[in-house]
């Protein structure tokens, strides 16, 4: 339809070319405005006159067509009013494909995603959560558009905070204190390393030299090194069971400690290497950034050489199109050192493959998380909370509902997500309980319910066939028509979701098409006597209710048939 209006108004106005006119034809934000209206502001230059004059003259010029039922002259806009049985034929043709919203535009191209990567030894907490949401919907998404993803889990499972740990065990820690109570032993005795090297420093010489050992390849420095890293996979293993996440490689840091020493190599060579106060630094004062440290006075690498390496390592063996990292703001430095050392070693697609996805902080009731303080609002617990809160709902609500610890999990787990990822990821999330769990407003429980509904109302009709034809004219009104212009926008929505790397493009969509949902459903009852009627309206619940569960799957959201 927009296509056809483009050639209208190219018809009626030689002067235009279509890319122009297809930049600037809007879609009017009120029904009454007409489907589509095309603004007259650029066309007062060519014609000299003012642009509510152009607009009564062009639209005294358009042709009548079968597909227009009324052109008008609004101000400076000619608007056009669509004839709405073809219009509800066509948007019907669009969204009744099988796998509408996908695509093959990633056909034979390959997108790295590094996210969640939580710090072995250290608990997930609720700021890990934010990577791993945001970095799984957009695997999501760029599935969707048919590109082969692979997503990594780049575990923070090297560095000198596993000599600091070391010392900890060494110092006040058991073996069977380890075994019993796993990583919160481990947190608590990392703690305690801090406060006690607030007061003696020569412990930040212990541990210095315990990582030392570790890169050195000592027998005891690994051996208990993999230990705390085994007891830590057991748990962040549990939480994304929980979130149904799963990565295709864990390599972590350590996976690339032997492959640093090629990077150091090829910077010495391209004469790129600094040497400074006994450490070895790549110099970017002339790009307005502080020194990229390579490799510290000790000779230890440190996480920038870890990740160039990684960087060099997944290009040879993915290939990939873009390389993709889902992380904290505050390492917005980091990765933007990291990329134009990249770049000034001669790799020109740096400055484009290589791409950071910053996030805002995490709150629960205004409080900033902190590791080192032992202030953490931890992952599980957030995740099993909310699932408890919305068990005690159904209890109250509806307690003979099948599968309760089911939908409780669904919906828990899905309030969780559907708050982190809707609103723009850039900005701070905080936690409110009576927001989240809201089955009222913009929340993940009313777009979950508006899916149990729909399907509801699919189990009264008794049509378990989609209907092939029916008569388009019996959806022509407002509702049914706002209905159908949310939906047929999936396509556009999740391809801006993926050039954007914002999810929550899909999650407001989510929340549209429910919204209209709910407002075809006042109006219209779909459970009839006219069999005509029924078959045009199940079709589109059934068009509605895919479209909904399919959006909130590109969350990372699942949706009960019954709530």
């Amino acid at each position: 339809m927009r296509n056809k209006i483009i050639d209208l108004i190219t018809d009626s106005i030689k002067e235009l070319d279509r890319e122009t006119v297809s930049r600037i034809l809007e879609i009017p934000p009120q029904e009454d405005m007409g489907d589509f209206a095309f603004p007259c502001f650029q066309l007062s230059k060519i014609f000299r006159k003012a642009p509510n004059i152009i607009a009564q003259e062009v639209a005294e010029k358009i042709k009548k067509t079968d597909f227009v039922s009324k052109t008008a002259a609004m101000g400076p806009y000619v608007n056009f009013f669509i004839d709405r049985t073809m219009f509800v034929s066509e948007m019907l043709k669009q969204v009744s494909v099988d796998n509408y919203g996908s695509s093959e535009i990633g056909c034979g191209k390959t997108i790295c995603i590094d996210y969640s990567s939580p710090n072995v030894a250290k608990n997930f907490h609720v700021g890990h959560l934010r990577t791993t949401l945001i970095g799984n919907s957009i695997y999501r998404i760029y599935k969707k558009l048919g590109y082969r993803v692979e997503r990594i889990n780049h575990l923070g499972d090297w560095g000198t905070q596993f000599g600091k740990l070391i010392v900890a065990y060494k110092k006040w820690g058991s073996k069977e204190a380890v075994e019993q109570n796993g990583i919160s032993e481990l947190m608590k005795i990392y703690v305690k390393f801090h406060e006690e090297a607030e007061k003696d420093d020569t412990l930040n010489d212990e541990a210095r030299a315990w990582f030392v050992k570790m890169e050195q390849g000592d027998e005891e420095a690994l051996s208990i090194w993999e230990w705390f890293k085994d007891i830590s996979l057991i748990e962040y293993k549990r939480i994304y069971e929980l979130l149904d996440v799963d990565f295709d490689s864990y390599a972590g840091e350590s996976f690339y400690r032997d492959k640093t020493s090629a990077v150091v190599d090829e910077l010495k060579k391209k004469g790129m290497l600094k040497e400074s106060e006994g450490a070895f630094i790549v110099d970017l004062e002339k790009y307005d950034m502080t020194p990229c440290l390579i490799m510290k006075k000790d000779g230890s690498s440190i996480y920038a050489t870890r990740d160039l390496a990684a960087i060099f390592y997944r290009k040879k063996t993915y290939d990939f199109e873009k390389c993709i990292y889902v992380t904290g703001m505050e390492q917005k430095l980091h990765f933007a050192q990291v990329f134009k050392v990249v770049e000034l070693m001669g790799y020109e697609w740096a400055k484009t493959d290589l791409i950071h996805v910053p996030y805002g902080l995490v709150s629960l009731e205004g409080g900033k998380l902190s590791t080192r303080s032992g202030n953490i609002i931890y992952a599980e617990d957030i995740l099993r909370e909310s699932v408890s809160k919305i068990k005690e709902v159904i209890n109250d609500k509806n307690p003979d509902l099948q599968d309760k610890e089911e939908v409780a999990k669904m919906v828990g787990i899905g309030a969780i997500i559907f708050n982190d990822l809707y609103n723009q990821r850039i900005k701070d999330v905080t936690f409110s309980w009576d927001k989240i769990h809201s089955f009222d407003g913009e929340t993940g429980p009313y777009v979950q319910y508006t899916y149990a509904r729909a399907a509801s109302v699919l189990r009264k009709t008794g049509i378990t066939d989609v209907p092939e034809e029916i008569d388009s004219s019996l959806l022509t009104d407002e509702a049914s028509v706002s209905l159908l212009k949310e939906l047929i926008r999936f396509p556009e929505v999740v391809e801006t979701a993926a050039e954007r790397l914002e999810p929550s493009v899909v999650a407001r969509f989510v929340m549209s098409v429910a919204q209209a949902f709910n407002h075809f459903y006042h109006e219209n009852q779909c459970n009839v006597e006219d069999e005509k009627l029924k078959r045009a309206r199940v079709k589109l619940v059934i068009i509605a209710k895919k479209a909904i569960k399919d959006g909130l799957d590109l969350l990372g959201m699942k949706c009960p048939e019954q709530m």
